[in-house]
């Protein structure tokens, strides 16, 4: 992977953004890549918008996405979607909960597991490398729910 890829994860706290994001830079760490990542919670305890950046590739500077450079937004929330995109790069993905067929989740609360599964078509890393960190993400009695919802997200439709 010669160049760097950058992905914002945003949503609301207890949403899953940091557990997505640290999914994300393991699978990424584990398939060679070099991976930084950086964080932004803000009263995430009471609901407050949280959002991370995951930038990999085979050399990363900083774990800062500048702005207006994000390859994808994953947005785990619809009402945040408006104040991340413009760390969107033009012609970058936006990832949203709408791909999902949210009745089809076995555990509403693997939705993001399953936007991970959506980002997952677009990258080069081997869906075993995710689901093995998904496994490992998760107590063991959550991996079934959470491989499922990686799988819903792999089918999304854009």
């Amino acid at each position: 992977m010669e160049k760097t890829v950058n992905v914002k994860i945003a949503g609301l706290g207890g949403q899953g953004v940091i557990r997505a994001s640290d999914i994300l830079a393991e699978t990424a760490f584990r398939a060679g890549l070099a991976v930084k990542k950086s964080e932004l919670h803000g009263m995430s305890q009471r609901g407050g918008s949280v959002s991370s950046d995951v930038r990999f590739g085979r050399e990363v500077l900083s774990p800062m996405i500048p702005a207006g450079e994000s390859d994808y937004l994953v947005v785990v929330s619809s009402d945040q979607v408006e104040n991340n995109l413009p760390s969107l790069k033009p012609g970058g993905v936006l990832i949203r909960p709408e791909m999902i067929d949210e009745n089809a989740l076995t555990n509403k609360k693997s939705l993001n597991v399953a936007l991970l599964g959506a980002l997952s078509t677009r990258l080069e890393l081997p869906e075993a490398l995710w689901l093995e960190t998904i496994r490992e993400a998760f107590k063991p009695e959550l991996f079934e729910a959470n491989a499922n919802a990686f799988r819903l997200g792999r089918s999304a439709k854009e």
